[in-house]
């Protein structure tokens, strides 16, 4: 039986000035953390004298559930998938967000007209776009470089081994992409047989030259040490590499592949107000363009595109490199966790079965 808890405040003025106390915050670690610590923490406790206790896990979806089931919830609010999220939140164990509550554009615009589809949920508030997308090596193709998700799939034209995600998400969406599907249509050919048989035959074409990776590191690596000459990556990972160590690495945003994550409030937790007052500020407009200055992730409200600068204190333009930059959204998919929760089983039967043969 479903449980959620509705946590209400008033919009009237941030409350900041009388705030007091702390607030425990669980998020992922590494650069992902540290863009939270200086986009979010550091402006919060300055504004709001509230402290910010910073706990890195691995999948705070995963400690969050165990503290709420032990009925000890030492958790405030924590960063999570938005697929995790939902399953929490049916769970009964995630405080449900009323979008009124939170903080509106600088023109007024309500918080629920600013985020994109699929930013706001029942207990979810997204902070960040990140995208799975193709990745090349420059100086492999100096001249008539690859640009479309067509072009991962072209050995001839651009010949060289290929990097795959070694399961079939994402994999059948690129595929039936190349093949001509328009993003928007995705996931309603996916879902018929004849859709699926189209996905595999076009797999089928690069087979022969793929090489499969499991973790997020190794897409970059594998570019650099000339494994492969393309690969299917996440796109943090492919900025970093190419922005903070120089490698001659390039995104094909066509056919972009992006999910969300964001905040959730466990139920029962220690600092309730201070949990609610720390995710209004963290996902005003101006506090989401601050996180996209710091890593490669574009913000989920409208409203803060204009407001991001350059990356971190460099002359390099963020916006070019964030998933949610106009020019890059031209053929993006919104990553569909509701069809792959449905055939995530099946379809990886299957795409063993490929794998094997």
């Amino acid at each position: 039986m479903k449980r959620t808890v509705l946590l209400c405040t008033a919009l009237v003025a941030p409350s900041w000035a009388l705030a007091e106390g702390t607030v425990e915050v669980m998020s992922w670690g590494g650069a992902y953390s540290q863009s939270q610590v200086d986009a979010f923490n550091k402006p919060f406790e300055a504004e709001t004298g509230i402290k910010v206790n910073m706990i890195d896990v691995d999948n705070p979806a995963t400690p969050i559930k165990a503290q709420v089931q032990a009925g000890n919830v030492s958790a405030d609010i924590a960063s999570i998938g938005y697929s995790d999220a939902t399953r929490l939140c049916d769970e009964g164990m995630l405080v449900e967000i009323d979008p009124a509550d939170l903080l509106p554009a600088s023109d007024g615009t309500p918080a629920a007209d600013d985020f994109l589809e699929g930013g706001l949920s029942d207990c979810f508030v997204a902070t960040d776009v990140y995208s799975t997308v193709i990745a090349y090596d420059e100086s492999r193709f100096p001249e008539n470089p690859p640009s479309t998700v067509a072009d991962f799939f072209d050995t001839e034209t651009y010949p060289g081994k290929r990097g795959m995600l070694k399961e079939p998400r994402f994999n059948m969406e690129f595929a039936l992409m190349a093949d001509g599907v328009p993003a928007d249509e995705v996931y309603e050919v996916l879902s018929t047989p004849e859709g699926l048989e189209r996905a595999f035959a076009k797999l089928d074409t690069i087979k022969g030259n793929a090489v499969f990776w499991e973790a997020g590191a190794q897409p970059p690596q594998l570019l650099a040490d000339g494994e492969v000459v393309m690969t299917q990556a996440y796109n943090g990972r492919i900025f970093n590499a190419a922005v903070d160590e120089g490698k001659p690495f390039k995104i094909i945003w066509d056919g972009q592949i992006y999910e969300m994550e964001g905040w959730v409030i466990p139920i029962d937790g220690p600092n309730p107000e201070n949990a609610m007052e720390y995710l209004k500020f963290s996902t005003s407009a101006e506090s989401l363009a601050r996180a996209s200055m710091q890593i490669s992730y574009g913000p989920p409200r409208k409203s803060s595109a204009p407001l991001v600068g350059n990356y971190k204190d460099t002359d390099i333009p963020m916006s070019p490199n964030l998933p949610t930059s106009p020019e890059n959204m031209g053929n993006a998919l919104a990553f569909d966790n509701d069809f792959w929760v449905d055939h995530m089983s099946e379809l990886s039967e299957r795409f063993a079965a490929w794998l094997a043969t």
